[in-house]
């Protein structure tokens, strides 16, 4: 079934191929074999046991029935809203009214500085290139595929410089995607620079902006711009697990 659209952009026409999705999320299952951080309790999946019942198949169950244990920081790619630092339940969901977006992909190479690596604004800059962007997406450099089961815990790995966070905020990026545990540094006191810039959190907070992390970007995925459909679920908490999908553009 042809799913093609087209979209009008400052750039020109493009048509959409919806038969060549790109998927950045990360597989995860009771394997361990999946990504971890902030050391995150394992994740689990569990058949559901009472007295007379094992809700699993293999133990002669009718139906599979399991309880999922998971901590979405933690345990592969997800989304989160402003009340991941802010008072009160703000749904992640509620950050993305529409699923739908423009987005741009960069690959860029962290900085040493001392024994940090940081991604710098000025590595960001050739991503904000249409007024009709929404999303950014950050592939880091170099893309092992030892990201789809790493366990960062206590590992201090890459992240922003704290004057990313204003500087897409101001560039009009409402939701940020990248491969890292978080924008900011794994130990800042609390600080949470980026998070706090990008969110204009607490001076005005920006409660449809979302943080996606976690993500994998295949290497066969080429940078430049593409449409986006962030997918998470409708639960009331600040971070989702989510699905985000890059949809190419051909130029007509």
């Amino acid at each position: 079934m042809q799913l093609h659209s087209i979209l009008e952009l400052p750039q020109g026409r493009y048509k959409v191929d919806h038969e060549s999705p790109q998927d950045l999320s990360i597989p995860v299952g009771n394997n361990g074999q999946h990504p971890r951080a902030w050391w995150a309790n394992p994740l689990r999946f569990q058949p559901v046991e009472t007295a007379d019942f094992i809700g699993s198949v293999e133990a002669g169950a009718p139906v599979n029935f399991r309880d999922v244990f998971i901590n979405p920081h933690g345990h592969g790619t997800h989304t989160e809203s402003v009340g991941h630092i802010d008072v009160g339940v703000q749904p992640a969901y509620l950050s993305v009214p529409n699923p739908w977006m423009l987005a741009q992909l960069i690959s860029v190479t962290p900085v040493a500085i001392g024994n940090d690596m940081v991604v710098m604004p000025e590595q960001l800059k050739p991503g904000l290139v249409n007024s009709e962007q929404k999303a950014l997406v950050i592939r880091t450099l170099p893309n092992e595929t030892d990201k789809l089961r790493r366990d960062y815990s206590g590992s201090n790995p890459a992240y922003l410089h704290p004057d990313c966070g204003a500087l897409l905020r101001d560039a009009g990026i409402e939701h940020l995607l990248l491969d890292l545990p978080s924008v900011d540094r794994e130990s800042d006191e609390g600080k949470l620079q980026v998070h706090h810039a990008f969110w204009n959190h607490p001076e005005a907070p920006r409660t449809q902006a979302s943080i996606t992390e976690l993500i994998y970007v295949p290497n066969e995925v080429k940078d430049g711009m593409y449409l986006l459909h962030l997918g998470l679920l409708r639960w009331e908490n600040d971070a989702s697990p989510s699905r985000p999908v890059l949809y190419p553009l051909i130029p007509l």
